[in-house]
This record gives C-alpha cells, structure tokens and sequence, in this order.
C-alpha cells in the first residue's frame, strides 16, 4: 500500500507528491519530514499507515539523502583529481612532446622530425609531405613496421633532389596489412606554454592555437 490515505481537503494527497517535494540536502530532509507529519496526522483513521509504509518513505528519504552525499563526496574527489592533474603537468611547460598532428615547419638547413602511430602490424606504410598549394613534394617509403609509435624526421629535401623551401607543410601517412588498410596516424612536436584544467580533463597549451589533452601525449622530451 502506498502512502496514501483518503484525507480532508488540503491536505498531503500520494506519495508520489510527497517524493516529488523532495529535493537535495538538508533543506530537502526537512521538507520531507514536514510533508511526512502533515500526512500522518490526517491519515484515516479506518486506514492508518503501518509500519512497513512508513520504513519504506523513511528509507527512501535515507536513500536520496545518501546518494546525495556520496555524490557530493565523488564531485569534491575529482576537483581534488583534477588539481593535483594540473599541478603535476604542470611539470611539462617549456618541454617539448609528441602529439597528434599534421604540420611540419620546415627551416632552412635543419631536419624536421615527426612519427607515426599504427594500430596494427603493416606491410607497407608510405608517408607523403605536401606544401601549401596541396603538391606532394616528398614520399617516404617505409616498409613493413610492427604496430605502434615510430618516429622520424623529413631532412628537408624534395624528390627532384633539390632543398624544399621553408614554410609549413602537411604530412600523412597511408598503411596496408595484406589487403586491408591499417588504421594510421601522423604525430608531430611541440613545445608546452601553459596547462590548465578544463570540463574534460587537463589541456596542454601549445602555442599558435594548438591544444593538446594530456592522453594525446605520446612522448615526453
């Protein structure tokens, strides 16, 4: 039977209203006894409550009140995660890491180094460096690689044999294990500038716009 009971006019009509009034804390805790004592004292008298109904709502009340506070318990723990997260990358500023990424900057004379990340063992892994206009004007071909980070680097020369020019360019990265491709990405470095706690966890900043979470990180110079 529910907590309910045929009542005068006014007064507590279902436990489902008395559940429905029910909120968060310690304010909620008190309107529920209210509503609760209102209820019982116009019961019927032909149809009181019994015991079970009322260990049932005092019970239930004990319930709400407990996962409310575990709740509150667990948000202050992962406030607590999430400061010390932030205190410890911030160990990382002004070091150099190996993240998710596509661009290269080349300057003149100097290597430009990078790395792939294949989740699968392949046969054949070819990398293409394109300029700003979308033309390839280097390929690398890799061979067969096991599954995991490899890294290496673009000495700056294009396929005619001649220096490419500085600028920005774009690598990929395309793999095949027999017949099948192989799922493969591009990884290129950065310098950390800052780190800050955001909604989703810890975000590295990178400079020029670039962000990074802390889980991108692959490798750590």
């Amino acid at each position: 039977m529910a907590l309910t009971a045929t009542t005068p006019a006014g007064s507590v009509g279902s436990a489902g209203a008395l559940t429905a009034a029910t909120g968060t804390g310690a304010d909620s805790e008190q309107r529920f006894l209210k509503l609760l004592v209102t209820q019982l004292n116009n019961q019927d008298p032909l149809n009181p409550l019994d015991n079970a109904q009322l260990t049932s709502q005092l019970a239930q009340m004990s319930t709400v009140s407990g996962i409310e506070k575990l709740n509150s318990a667990f948000q202050s723990l992962l406030a607590q995660s999430g400061s010390s997260q932030v205190l410890q990358s911030a160990n990382l500023i002004g070091r150099t890491v190996l993240v998710p990424g596509s661009e290269l900057a080349l300057k003149p004379g100097l290597e430009v180094p990078f790395a792939v990340d294949l989740t699968g063992t392949a046969e054949t892994v070819k990398v293409s460096i394109t300029n700003a206009a979308g033309e390839v004007v280097r390929t690398l071909d890799l061979g067969a690689l096991p599954a995991g980070v490899k890294t290496l680097s673009w000495d700056g020369m294009a396929d005619n044999g001649a220096p490419a020019a500085a600028g920005v360019y774009t690598v990929n990265v395309g793999a095949l294990g027999g017949d099948s491709k192989v799922m493969a990405s591009t990884l290129t470095y950065a310098k950390v500038s800052s780190v800050a706690q955001q909604a989703n966890g810890v975000a590295l900043d990178l400079g020029a716009g670039r962000k990074a979470s802390l889980s991108d990180v692959k490798l750590i110079l």
